[in-house]
């Protein structure tokens, strides 16, 4: 670290129509320090970093490099000074190779003017054991998994002279064990003097790779406090003006002596004998290490996963799980931890999305009644609190909460019994996850049956009656919510 800061934020201020998104904002960047940047959707994080990209120009304020004013008209403006952001939704070409990515419109050229492949390639693979990273530059992106696809994004952002890389949920799309790959890359970068700004919603995470945390609440600054000693209590309370305790509702017992659900051997691929039963008004947990089945599981109970063996019953009648329309018609409903490929059609309005799987409930002889279809989807939409100008905007503009709900929305139309969550609340901030938690939680009052697979241990043990470990496609464990720790799922799922 240096006694002077590489960037300053002073007093900035940036208003859209009707929106004031950012005011006032002042804080400081030092060199080669990975600087997290918190805070719920709307508290102007996005507004902030398109300023320091180019993207935007604030209304008031300034900014100060190394000491002196910089103005930035453009994102090239902000590229010559070494400014790089890397976005949350990949920019890369799919069916280009690594090399073709990272170089892309900086491609080496031969003295007649062709592409010089053997450099390009040798260049890529330079750049790429400055991180230690094993990929080859001859790969084609399509191939890689996401991992590996944030990395060539990190590459092709350091193919130039880097001095500040701003990275926007990089993990999103991460599984733990490509994290660790993630940070380690960091870390590496950190050390070589690259200076990051990391915008995550995963606290842990944040606590973990940063050395500074710089909270924004509604477009105003909060603090900005070294990452030692602070804990994930006191950046929650800074951000929503609430506790962690306060976050999760009360833990549910189920209200009923016979299962709703009843698992009997349930054989894939991936799971062996898989035995379990769900009970109206609770929350059944599913928790392991990546890979080890507890995603099979939510997806079989859905008719998503080929199956080799295993009994299903709802309410003590056998039902012949073949496909999601089996699953539907027994009152199970699935929502998944892909909402963008599998939950949504992006480029459809909330309306049409919340209709979608009961378009039936609203036609006749072929027709759609759009009075009665509208009215019902906007007290659906109403009643669960998505927030959207108009049942008609397109759910690709809604925030990442707001697609969640909307997603469960289109479910709750069909007056489920049974109400299947994977990683309820991947990347949705803080807010939007109270929301989502008290959703689940009136549900599961209501006398539904939820089963609920995360990978955030603090969310498992905040909201479940009770929790499975999985490991190695089996059941490992079954803990009673009230007994479990994080200490003791993490001895059950890796077996010690």
């Amino acid at each position: 670290m240096t006694s002077q800061p590489l960037l300053q934020i002073e007093q900035i201020s940036k208003s859209f129509p009707g929106v004031q998104a950012l005011r006032n904002v002042s804080f400081a960047v030092n060199i080669g320090e990975v600087h997290a940047l918190v805070g719920e959707n709307g508290a102007g994080k996005s507004t902030l970093m398109k300023i320091l990209a180019g993207v935007h120009q604030p209304d008031q304020g300034q900014l100060i490099w190394q000491g002196e004013h910089l103005h930035l008209h453009s994102p090239a403006d902000a590229q010559r000074h070494g400014i790089r952001i890397i976005y949350q939704e990949f920019n890369l070409l799919p069916d280009l190779t690594v090399a073709e990515n990272i170089l892309l419109n900086r491609e080496p050229r031969t003295r007649f003017g062709f592409i010089d492949w053997k450099q390009m390639n040798s260049r890529t693979a330079e750049l790429l054991a400055q991180l230690e990273i094993a990929i080859s530059p001859e790969a084609i992106v399509r191939s890689l998994t996401v991992a590996q696809q944030q990395i060539v994004e990190i590459v092709k952002a350091l193919a130039g002279d880097v001095k500040l890389l701003i990275m926007d949920e990089p993990t999103a799309a991460l599984n733990p064990t490509e994290v660790k790959h993630l940070f380690t890359a960091i870390r590496r970068l950190m050390s070589q003097g690259t200076t990051i700004i990391f915008i995550s919603h995963r606290l842990d995470e944040v606590l973990e790779i940063s050395q500074s945390v710089t909270v924004l609440k509604d477009g105003q600054f909060v603090a900005s406090q070294p990452t030692n000693g602070l804990t994930k209590e006191e950046i929650v309370r800074q951000m929503v003006g609430r506790s962690l305790e306060d976050i999760f509702p009360p833990r549910l017992r189920a209200n009923a002596d016979q299962p709703l659900l009843e698992i009997r051997g349930l054989t894939t691929p991936m799971l062996r004998d898989v035995s379990f039963k769900l009970y109206p008004g609770e929350v059944l947990g599913f928790a392991g290490l990546e890979g080890h089945g507890q995603r099979e599981v939510a997806r079989s109970l859905f008719g998503l996963e080929p199956l080799r063996g295993g009994e299903f019953l709802v309410d003590g009648k056998h039902i012949n799980m073949r496909d999601p329309r089996a699953a539907i018609d027994a009152g199970i409903v699935f929502i998944s931890d892909d909402r963008k490929l599998e939950g949504l059609a992006l480029t459809l309005g909330v309306r049409e999305n919340v209709a979608l799987p009961s378009l039936g409930r609203f036609s006749r002889y072929g027709l759609v009644r759009k009075p009665d279809e509208h009215k019902v989807v906007a007290e659906k939409v109403t009643s669960i609190g998505v927030k959207t100008p108009s049942i008609e905007q397109a759910v690709r503009l809604l925030s990442g909460g707001n697609q969640q709900k909307t997603v469960l929305a289109k479910w709750l139309i069909k007056n489920p019994r049974i109400l299947i969550f994977a990683e309820p609340t991947r990347g949705i901030d803080i807010g939007a996850k109270v929301e989502i938690y008290r959703l689940i939680h009136e549900l599961a009052s209501a006398g539904a049956g939820i089963i609920m697979v995360s990978s955030e241990l603090l969310e498992l043990l905040g909201m479940s009656s009770r929790i499975i470990v999985m490991r190695n496609g089996q059941v490992q464990s079954e803990l009673a919510g009230a007994d479990a720790t994080e200490e003791r799922i993490m001895l059950d799922a890796t077996g010690s």
